[in-house]
């Protein structure tokens, strides 16, 4: 019989104590996808998705003081294998940042990757959230690319943090969060 050291058992409890509290943050996650659209038109596959509660209002102090939120989004497009593993056909990635401006109280959405969008900027939040947390018309595949016989799917992976530090440390002080969704099976429309 092996006899444990008391050390080692409060390493072990805390240790513990560290993985329920990630997973109790992640199950009240304020950030959620909303909206995800798959669209498989004959020219190109689009995707349209909301995240609501992209700036939670454990991010707003950190935002008001300086510090930068960062949203990024993985859109992934799979194709569906029914008796091996699904296969990954393209990922795109979407970043954006939002700043607030002390001095003229004004806040700035930037696109910084996977995306050519003018910055925006207003005085009201809710404006830079809707700004922040909606993806119109990501193209991600031309449709000739495809194979009208299989069937796709998307998986979106929607990242918002403070000063871009997305960690399990950040996701448990609540500066940090992360969730995805999976779009219903699609396949190619049919030409006549």
């Amino acid at each position: 019989m092996r006899v444990r050291t008391p050390a080692a058992v409060a390493v072990i409890a805390v240790l513990a104590l560290v993985v329920l509290a990630g997973a109790a943050v992640s199950a009240r996650a304020a950030i959620r996808i909303s909206d995800l659209d798959l669209s498989l038109h004959d020219r190109a596959v689009t995707v349209h998705v909301m995240a609501l509660g992209a700036v939670p209002p454990a991010f707003r102090e950190g935002l008001e003081s300086g510090l930068a939120a960062h949203v990024r989004y993985t859109v992934e497009l799979w194709q569906n294998n029914r008796l091996w593993r699904d296969t990954l056909v393209v990922t795109r990635v979407v970043e954006r940042h939002l700043t607030y401006n002390v001095v003229s109280k004004e806040y700035k959405v930037v696109s910084v990757a996977g995306e050519s969008r003018a910055p925006f900027a207003t005085r009201e939040i809710h404006d830079a959230q809707r700004m922040l947390s909606e993806i119109r018309g990501l193209t991600l595949a031309p449709a000739t690319a495809l194979d009208p016989a299989e069937v796709f799917y998307v998986r979106v992976i929607a990242e918002a943090a403070l000063n871009g530090e997305n960690t399990l440390i950040g996701r448990i002080a609540g500066t940090a969060e992360q969730t995805s969704s999976r779009s219903p099976h699609r396949t190619l429309p049919r030409a006549p």
